[in-house]
C-alpha cells in the first residue's frame, strides 16, 4: 500500500467513466458513494475484515453515519485514488476517513467520515471486533484530520 505525508494509504483507484456522469456533465454523487465503498472493503480487509471472515463467523459491518464533503468535480476521463485512515476504533465501533483526489492534480474531490458497527447477523446486534482484528487496527489509528 501507498502512505502519503498525512498517513493516509491509497485503498482505491479508478477512473470515472461517462456513464457516472449525470445531466451536469460532472460525477453523481451515488458514484463518489460506491467508489468510496470499494475503499471501505479493502480497508477492512487490511486488518482481517475480510468477506470471507464476514460469511463464516456471522458477522458484518453496518454503517451507522457517514458524513461527505464534495470540494472539486470530478469528469468523465478523470483518474482518482482514495486514501483513507482509521480515525478511532473501539471494542464495537470504528471511525474512518476517505479522501478522494483527482489522481493527476492532486486536487481532492471529496472527504467521507464514517462510523461503523461490528454486528452479529443472526443476533441482529453490535459485538466486540475478535482480539486479532482489534489489535490490528488499533495500531492503524491515525491523527489525520478529515475536516469535516
Amino acid at each position: 500500500m501507498t502512505t502519503d505525508a498525512a498517513g493516509l494509504e491509497v485503498m482505491y483507484r479508478g477512473t470515472v467513466y461517462p456513464w457516472h456522469c449525470d445531466q451536469m456533465g460532472h460525477m453523481n454523487v451515488m458514484w463518489y458513494v460506491g467508489k468510496f465503498d470499494e475503499a471501505t472493503w479493502q480497508l477492512f480487509a487490511s486488518f482481517g475484515i475480510t468477506p470471507q471472515y464476514l460469511r463464516t463467523s456471522g458477522r458484518g459491518m453496518v454503517a451507522v453515519d457517514q458524513r461527505i464533503s464534495y470540494r472539486r468535480e470530478l469528469l468523465a476521463g478523470d483518474v482518482i485514488v482514495v486514501r483513507s485512515a482509521v480515525l478511532e476504533v473501539r471494542e464495537k465501533v470504528l471511525r474512518f476517513c476517505h479522501r478522494m483526489e483527482n489522481a493527476v492534480s492532486g486536487e481532492v474531490a471529496a472527504v467521507t467520515v464514517l462510523t461503523g458497527v461490528h454486528f452479529d447477523t443472526e443476533l441482529r446486534r453490535s459485538c466486540p471486533f475478535p482480539d486479532a482484528q482489534l489489535a490490528r487496527v488499533k495500531g492503524l489509528v491515525s491523527d489525520f484530520d478529515p475536516g469535516i
